[in-house]
């Protein structure tokens, strides 16, 4: 069977495939752990949408970054640092900004009300009408959106990580790719066994869990290829003094960007304003320009974001998580950008043709490039945590998103419309078949894009 060879021909020995494996039950067993309820007691709806208010500053702040790094950070952002370099960042550092200024001014209005929800929020401010035209659109953005194409983009980087063959098939009269649909219903099917049941308890204490992951294997796999770079070209100072030498050959490149963190428009270099790294990444105007509204809106009124924030234990320590937050923000562009940046130098540097030679596959594409150093640079076993790390993106994506959709149904419309008189046993059980439902609809709505080739994931 092709998959079953590509699995043993791809790099990954049978210890990785364990560790991801001891990963998975531990996250779903964990999550059941943490959600259980005091004996004799049943679950009220804010026990099992805002936790109860018992997160710590840790977890609010693990909780938020684990719901926002996804696949389009691992492979999509390391693929624009490999084509147009660490300019990139500045989303990620705009957002540790972001953050504070959040953490400093909105959310305590939010929290003074006790909202559960963004639409409670706007309801307040304005009227019910605009807290129920969000809350449809909130409903209508995370299932037919974010749970799809967080999905799909993480089935395309396992598929593209472990190297998996495309196996087309015909299911319902549609042409679909066999191998994105069975990793996309396993990645539902993980992220909503102790979401559903658990609410965002689950969710956030199982984040701190996954963020160490995803952080430990995002810095181990740049580390590694630092490592190795160094290693073959024989330079003083480990991965630190690899760094440095990349850094050093960018900045012996006339007109090359790939080191700068705000670019600067080069006609000489780029006429066709299509190669240009500018008109992607438009420096100071991006930094000083519409990010801030942008960020503020995403940090500020997103519900799967924010709803971490509403769940801490008090005020001082929601603030606290921000802050958290926005220290681990700045960590990712050495998870993400510097792999990326390494990638090309890889690639196009004639120090590294001989080294080149050893390694296995090439970078089409930039995307490929994530991809590429864990296949070749990550030793065994870290090759399994690295893949985790990935997984545990994806993973801690869905859950934050299947508990914030059920949040909005059941406290935004079914308690104000459809039943006010609910009682907390009732509203958490609509809360755990509204998830359920998120589930299936988010896996019909994925449905009919399998059928296509793969697809880039710069879509940032």
């Amino acid at each position: 069977m092709k998959i079953i060879e590509a699995l043993q021909n791809n790099g990954f020995a049978t210890i990785d495939y364990v560790v991801v494996i001891f990963y998975i039950i531990l996250l779903v067993c964990l999550g059941l752990f943490l959600s259980r309820g005091k004996k004799g007691q049943e679950k009220s709806s804010n026990d099992y949408f805002l936790a109860g208010n018992t997160l710590t500053w840790w977890a609010v702040g693990a909780s938020l970054i684990a719901a926002n790094i996804s696949a389009e950070q691992f492979i999509g952002m390391s693929g624009s640092a490999f084509a147009s370099g660490i300019a990139i960042a500045a989303y990620e550092l705009m957002a540790a900004a972001t953050l504070i200024v959040v953490g400093k001014f909105l959310l305590p209005l939010m929290i003074e009300r006790k909202i559960f929800t963004i639409p409670q929020f706007l309801s307040d401010r304005y009227n019910w009408g605009v807290g129920l035209s969000f809350s449809i659109f909130w409903l209508f953005l995370y299932v037919f959106i974010n749970l799809t194409s967080v999905a799909w983009l993480g089935a395309l980087a396992i598929k593209q990580i472990l190297g998996l063959p495309t196996v087309m098939g015909v299911m319902m009269g549609m042409e679909v790719d066999y191998t994105l649909l069975i990793i996309i219903l396993a990645l539902f099917v993980i992220a909503g066994v102790y979401s559903i049941y658990g609410g965002l308890a689950s969710v956030a204490w199982t984040d701190v869990m996954q963020v160490t992951f995803l952080v430990g294997g995002g810095l181990i796999t740049a580390y590694f290829a630092l490592d190795v770079i160094a290693d073959k070209m024989e330079l003083a100072g480990g991965a630190l003094g690899a760094l440095g030498h990349i850094g050093n050959w960018f900045a012996s490149q006339a007109g090359d960007h790939h080191f700068n963190l705000v670019v600067t428009r080069n006609e000489d270099l780029f006429p066709d304003i299509t190669n240009d790294p500018y008109f992607t990444l438009p420096g100071i105007a991006l930094v000083v320009g519409a990010m801030w509204l942008t960020n503020t809106g995403y940090w500020g009124f997103n519900q799967y974001i924010i709803q971490k924030g509403l769940a801490a234990k008090s005020l001082s320590e929601a603030k606290k998580g921000m802050i958290f937050a926005a220290f681990l923000k700045i960590l990712i562009p050495f998870i993400v950008c510097i792999p990326g940046v390494c990638a090309f130098y890889i690639m196009n540097s004639p120090e590294c043709v001989d080294l080149k030679a050893t390694l296995a596959g090439s970078i089409d594409r930039s995307d490929d490039a994530y991809p590429y150093l864990i296949r070749n640079f990550t030793p065994i076993f870290v090759k399994g945590l690295s893949f985790a790390a990935l997984a545990a993106a994806v993973i801690s994506s869905l859950a934050s998103m299947f508990n914030s959709t059920s949040t909005i149904f059941t406290m935004d419309i079914y308690k104000k419309f459809l039943n006010k008189n609910a009682s907390e046993k009732k509203l958490v059980g609509v809360g755990r078949l509204t998830s359920l439902t998120a589930l299936v609809i988010a896996l019909i709505a994925v449905y009919p894009i399998m059928g296509g080739a793969d697809q880039a994931f710069q879509i940032i």
